[in-house]
């Protein structure tokens, strides 16, 4: 039975990957749960974190989001009997590839798989299900009438937020980073307020928030990253499609929630002093804050559980990429790398 793994160079800058022969898994035991895998997406791998985890290994396992058919249980599993069909993200320090046939994991790690959602739509969503979760509801507390600003609203993030907050009545703005993005963003039901076309460089996102919310700026800002210092100063890839920090202080209103991806985001004293002055308040959205706080399992499995729910009664639909079949042979795995790299399947 082969997984597939990643290896970094002794200078972390290449990653190479293989197919790696896996000897059979030891007898299934405590609270553990043997899976045979139907469905894995497949994310970016975050080196830089789990260089900070100290989670050093020659090869690491690829394929965290799952889906599958429960084989076997441990003696303590509560939740889950054989057949059961479930879903999941293995945790960061897992021994084991999604990227195979059958895996081990914890039962704290898994919910069930609703009937009506296919395999992939499960593992495909789960993980951005998660993240606009976290960041509506417990970190910006969306609630209806409430103006959210989600920028790269095309995304595979960016769609699942956009239709969770419309779930729960807000009205929401959103970039788009090419016509491709905007015509997409256009389609949505019930309709985006102001679909902000950020492609050229040439419009201000902060000026057309506040033109759209008659200058009271938004309620609710979430990123998909931002320019910390001038142009001058960044690098090129940056300059027209995300927008400086002083831009988000700006169009955020009275008592506003920012939601930032930039783990390294700076803020000089007069922006904290801006902040201070609107009551606002600034939160970070790590992908693996669950991951990382054994003490939070129980809300984690809620969350989990509540967006299988939510995507089985319709309230939000994934994007997803053509699924491609694993096919034990190394000639597939520079298509994975392209896959594992660039997006989700």
């Amino acid at each position: 039975m082969k997984g597939l793994y990643f290896q970094q160079s002794s200078t972390d800058e290449e990653i190479t990957f293989v197919f790696q022969e896996r000897e059979n898994l030891p007898v299934t035991e405590d609270n553990f749960v043997k899976l045979q895998v139907k469905a894995c997406a497949l994310s970016q791998i975050n080196t830089k974190l789990l260089a900070e985890m100290k989670m050093k290994k020659d090869l690491f396992p690829v394929g965290r989001e799952i889906a599958g058919i429960v084989l076997d249980v441990g003696s303590k599993v509560s939740f889950f009997q054989p057949d059961d069909e479930v879903v999941g993200i293995l945790p960061l320090d897992s021994e084991d590839p999604g990227l195979c046939e059958v895996v081990r994991v914890h039962e704290h790690y898994l919910v069930h798989k609703p009937e009506k959602v296919t395999w992939t739509e499960a593992a495909g969503s789960i993980r951005d299900g998660v993240r606009a979760y976290t960041a509506l509801h417990y970190l910006s507390h969306v609630s209806p009438g409430k103006s959210v600003l989600i920028m790269d609203g095309a995304s595979a993030f960016g769609t699942i937020a956009i239709q969770l907050a419309h779930h729960r009545g807000a009205k929401v703005i959103s970039t788009a980073c090419s016509l491709e993005d905007k015509q997409c963003l256009e389609r949505f039901r019930p309709p985006i307020a102001r679909v902000i076309d950020v492609s050229n460089g040439k419009v201000h996102v902060a000026e057309s928030c506040l033109e759209e919310t008659g200058g009271l700026g938004v309620d609710i800002v979430l990123d998909a990253g931002v320019r910390l210092y001038s142009k001058d100063d960044e690098p090129a890839v940056k300059l027209q499609l995300l927008p400086h920090k002083h831009d988000i202080i700006t169009l955020l209103g009275v008592g506003g929630h920012w939601v930032t991806t930039e783990e390294n985001l700076q803020l000089d004293p007069p922006d904290s002093h801006c902040l201070f002055l609107k009551g606002a308040t600034l939160a970070f959205l790590n992908d693996e804050v669950w991951n990382l706080s054994n003490v939070q399992q129980g809300k984690y499995l809620c969350i989990l559980k509540d967006v299988m729910e939510k995507l089985s009664t319709g309230v939000f639909r994934p994007q997803l990429d053509e699924p491609i079949p694993l096919l034990q042979s190394d000639e597939r795995i520079p298509v994975f790398e392209a896959k594992i790299l660039f997006g989700n399947c």
